[in-house]
């Protein structure tokens, strides 16, 4: 006689082995036809492997982006915007009527005074932009970087001013610059993530926020790497697990994940199962990526990847080893575009200068100047920087006044700005040798070509060919993007 309970899963075993076969042969199949040009873009991507390249909504001349993050707001005052009138009424109190209406995180604005910069500056290269005597190797290379000295923002606290320029609002749950570039683009890398993230020094306060994928699926969320040991925590097989035990099971797994896909339609299960491939082929790749021996002496000591730290001038910034941490993930940076990857994302922290700013600022300025420079040198030199922009950027500046919060003795920093600061940018279709944007004599505000963040974004998108405005999501019965619901597109930064 017949069991019906063990009928009943005989054929449920028949038509599981059948829809996985049939769920198999699909998506090698959709592979192959991708691989020979026979599926459009979007469609590949979604059968196929969500970090497939797409296609542009218009040819772009950036296809990779460096975006490294100085977080804690750097003062532009003592960095990029020199202001001789601020210098000259050091000491005395701005006008009332600037201040009425303006919340500051720690001044006590009743009794506080203009701050000027001890900082020298001077011209550099043909252009003649001007830069504080703390960016010599920066400043160098002023005919490829276009400076933005009128950006402004909403938000004055760290961590919502983090996410407005890492997301384009200041609030949780909004995909990241980068995720939005791999959403829409793709990587052009087979065995590395499409956005990777790379730390030196203190954390952002902003955390593994500033590089999540947000409402869209994990694949497009940063990777955090480490630039010694083993690359990404847990990549490395336990022991007692080989190779063809590990592919056995990710087999297994894959197969699951695929018939599940195919009931549901589910994105994040296409995303699980990318993620499962990708993490095999970077057991490979990761380790001899963040190898530096097959780099010349030469190169190495460009980017100061040996350096020696000098805790002597202030302690923010990071510990000793910081220098040479954050030298190694520029050159990391140029080796993950030379693989394609698509968004590399470099932090340092903290350049939040209430106080002992001189002290600071050198330190701060002297871990990031070589190295940085010479990421430009060596992009420039291998043919990469037309394809590659350059981003380097705080969440806001610094105020003219200088910090006297309560029980404070001496006014030594400066507090949080978002009514004007910089920011500057190279490569990638940028138009170099020029300053885009003028405050007022005090640096306090904005009076010629004001940038929003989310312009600077719009902008930054159309240089990889995308319109802010069509790159979207649904979420929540909402089109959500980049640029939220504002984004002008700065046409004087474009070649």
């Amino acid at each position: 006689m017949i069991n019906p309970q063990s009928e009943s899963l005989n054929l449920a075993r028949r038509r599981f082995l059948m829809n996985s076969s049939c769920s198999v042969a699909g998506y090698a199949l959709a592979a192959m036809m991708q691989q020979e040009g026979l599926l459009a873009g979007e469609e590949a991507a979604s059968l196929a492997n969500p970090l497939a390249p797409k296609d542009s909504h218009f040819p772009g001349t950036a296809k990779n982006c460096i975006f490294i993050f100085l977080a804690g707001g750097p003062s532009q005052l003592d960095l990029y915007d020199p202001k001789p009138k601020l210098q000259e009424l050091n000491g005395q109190p701005l006008p009332k009527e600037l201040t009425e209406k303006v919340r500051f995180a720690f001044i006590n604005k009743e009794s506080a005074t203009l701050s000027g910069s001890s900082r020298k500056f001077k011209k550099y290269g043909e252009c003649g932009t001007e830069f504080s005597d703390v960016l010599p190797h920066i400043a160098s290379c002023a005919d490829d970087i276009a400076l933005i000295r009128s950006m402004y923002t909403e938000q004055f606290n760290h961590h919502p001013a983090q996410l407005m320029m890492n997301t384009g609002v200041g609030r949780f749950g909004r995909p990241s610059v980068g995720s939005w570039l791999t959403y829409g683009l793709g990587s052009q890398s087979n065995n590395l993530p499409g956005y990777v993230v790379l730390t030196a020094g203190r954390g952002a306060s902003g955390g593994a926020s500033l590089w999540s994928s947000g409402s869209l699926p994990s694949t497009y969320a940063g990777v955090l790497f480490r630039n010694q040991g083993e690359p990404v925590l847990n990549l490395n097989n336990p022991p007692g697990i080989n190779s063809a035990i590990q592919k056995s099971g990710l087999e297994a797994i894959k197969q699951l994940n695929q018939e599940q896909l195919q009931r549901t339609g589910d994105d994040e299960i296409a995303s699980r199962i990318a993620s499962y491939e990708l993490a095999f082929q970077m057991q490979s790749s990761a380790p001899e990526l963040i190898d530096l021996s097959s780099e010349t002496k030469e190169t190495q000591e460009a980017y100061g990847v040996h350096r020696k730290g000098n805790t002597k001038e202030g302690k923010r910034g990071g510990g000793s080893d910081t220098e040479a941490a954050f030298a190694r993930n520029c050159l990391l940076a140029r080796r993950l575009v030379e693989r394609g990857v698509r968004f590399v994302n470099l932090y340092h922290a903290s350049w939040d200068h209430h106080s002992g700013l001189d002290a600071g600022i050198q330190r701060n300025a002297g871990i990031v100047d070589q190295p940085v420079a010479a990421l430009l040198k060596d992009l420039k030199q291998r043919g990469l920087l037309d394809s590659t922009l350059v981003v380097m950027a705080g969440e806001f500046g610094r105020t003219p006044l200088g910090e006297n919060r309560t029980g404070s003795k001496a006014v030594t920093g400066r507090d949080h700005h978002p009514n004007a600061f910089s920011l500057w940018m190279a490569g990638g279709g940028v138009k170099g040798g020029q300053v885009l944007g003028k405050t007022t004599e005090l640096g306090w505000s904005v009076e010629e070509d004001p940038v929003h963040i989310n312009d600077f974004h719009a902008t930054l998108l159309h240089l990889f060919g995308l319109n802010h405005l069509k790159l979207a999501q649904k979420f929540g019965g909402l089109d959500i993007r980049l640029t939220n619901v504002g984004g002008k597109i700065v046409d004087k930064l474009i070649a």
